[in-house]
């Protein structure tokens, strides 16, 4: 296990009393709690440092960033690790400006594919992205990421031959991710119980064991008949929490915050965490317990990462 790629946690939250008080979230157990958005962007052009401090005035901790890519960057350059070195310096600096702690995963989008193929075609494009996948594995094994993603097939409708080269695509990334021994963050269409079972048998063939793919921005399917294995990373709506509590502990939240100005607090603002579990703790429908298996013990297991 390990804490992220650069720094150490910064021990800045007030220590504690089993509820949430003020700003912060407090254990009986005399520590920190931890609050961990799984799945978020950052641009320097966007709200950025404002955000942030936004997440941790309600007590946001961890953050799993996941930086954008830019085709016309990376078809230029062919190859993607100019985008995710941008990333990680973003990372460092908000972290260095801010104290939270945040990690990254990286990896060639799913849809730069169709903006790649009408770039260079459909050969060149295929090679690029699972270049993209490579130099993102390099970074996982060098513990600099934790995950390769967000990974996977457009989320609309494509043509035959995008359906196809997508998922050779995301079974490459998937058969990497086993060999740097990280999870895989999935993009795709809407999840349901039937594409989550072909998940399974995508990653099987992978040899990628099932509970390291993770499902972005999913519904609550939470009891194993609806995710077949696969981990959900539930997009954080009070009306998903609430469900996802309903049915088990086996899940993680995210806000996929954009960070886009012409979007304000899309898709989630990102105090949407914290915010509404101090919300459920202080009405009793979360417990501390609880909490710490979503925030804490979860995302440790998933990633093989230390969250303090």
């Amino acid at each position: 296990m390990f804490s992220p790629w650069i720094g150490n946690t910064i021990t800045r939250h007030k220590h504690l009393y089993g509820i949430a008080k003020g700003n912060y979230f407090y254990t009986c157990g005399f520590s920190p709690m931890v609050i961990f958005d799984n799945h978020m962007h950052l641009q320097e052009r966007g709200d950025f440092i404002n955000a942030i401090q936004g997440f941790m005035k309600y007590g946001g901790t961890h953050l799993n960033f996941c930086p954008y890519t830019r085709v016309g960057a990376i078809a230029k350059e062919k190859s993607y690790m100019g985008c995710y070195e941008e990333g990680l310096k973003l990372a460092e600096y908000a972290m260095q400006k801010t104290g939270v702690t945040i990690f990254v995963t990286c990896g060639p989008y799913p849809v730069d594919y169709l903006k790649l193929r009408d770039i260079m075609g459909r050969k060149d494009a295929v090679a690029l992205m699972k270049k993209g996948m490579e130099e993102a594995q390099h970074l996982c094994m060098e513990k600099k990421a934790i995950a390769i993603g967000e990974i996977g097939r457009p989320h609309f409708k494509v043509d035959e031959e995008a359906w196809r080269d997508s998922n050779e695509i995301l079974e490459y990334g998937m058969v990497l991710a086993r060999e740097a021994d990280v999870p895989v963050v999935i993009h795709m269409e809407g999840a349901t119980p039937t594409n989550m079972k072909e998940l399974v048998e995508m990653a099987r063939k992978a040899g990628l064991p099932k509970e390291k793919v993770i499902k972005h921005y999913s519904p609550p399917l939470i009891r194993p008949e609806e995710n077949h294995g696969i981990f959900p990373s539930v997009i954080a709506s009070e009306s998903n929490i609430r469900e996802s509590l309903k049915k088990g502990l086996r899940f993680m939240l995210e806000t996929d915050y954009l960070d886009d100005v012409r979007r304000p607090g899309a898709v989630l603002a990102l105090h949407t965490i914290p915010k509404k579990l101090q919300k459920l703790l202080q009405q009793e429908e979360i417990t501390d317990d609880e909490m710490i298996v979503i925030n804490k013990e979860n995302p440790e297991t998933v990633y093989g990462i230390a969250l303090d």
